[in-house]
């Protein structure tokens, strides 16, 4: 059966992006947790989550978690700040052309489907030396799911429809990406 390691990014000390009346740490939660579930409920996997409430894990524990339990597919959720819109995808570089670039390649095209019915903005498909993607030693990704300092974006991640359609669209494309 295998492991998936969801990554609720930041918490506890560290509120990730704060905007428009909320802080990414509780949404990467309510969507780690809501993914999990999802996953669990119309697969045969073991998901396992960096955290499961509000506490601060450095960013070399998450990985070394995923990594000590030999993880299948390891998947951070964040949100976005900076003054735009929209959802954007992360893998480590130079990993496009491996199965780490085949998996993005599915749950980005999901998550997009999903979110195209709400005309939000593809940012695309990119790649970052980010810690948690350098770090974990299987496939990677990390999403960017909207922009908490912008309104309309903000004004969805407000929406419990939204979110569990969102959660939705995660957990069917890693259940693609992994052929589960």
């Amino acid at each position: 059966m295998p492991i998936i390691v969801l990554d609720p990014g930041h918490g506890g000390t560290d509120p990730g992006a704060v905007g428009n009346g909320l802080q990414e740490k509780d949404l990467t939660l309510t969507i780690g947790l809501k993914v999990k579930q999802l996953l669990e409920a119309n697969y045969i996997v073991d998901v396992r989550l960096t955290r499961e409430a509000d506490v601060f894990v450095e960013l070399a524990e998450r990985a070394d978690f995923a990594n000590n339990l030999g993880a299948a597919y390891f998947v951070s959720l964040h949100h976005n700040a900076g003054g735009g819109t929209g959802f954007e995808s992360y893998i480590y570089p130079g990993t496009s052309s491996s199965e780490t670039g085949r998996r993005q390649d599915v749950i980005h095209e999901e998550i997009m489907n999903f979110l195209s019915g709400y005309s939000l903005r593809n940012r695309g498909q990119k790649e970052a030396n980010f810690s948690v993607l350098r770090e974990t030693s299987m496939p990677a990704i990390l999403l960017e799911n909207l922009f908490i300092d912008s309104v309309n974006d903000t004004n969805l991640l407000k929406d419990p429809t939204f979110i569990t359609g969102l959660s939705t669209s995660i957990a069917s494309g890693i259940g693609k990406a992994l052929n589960l």
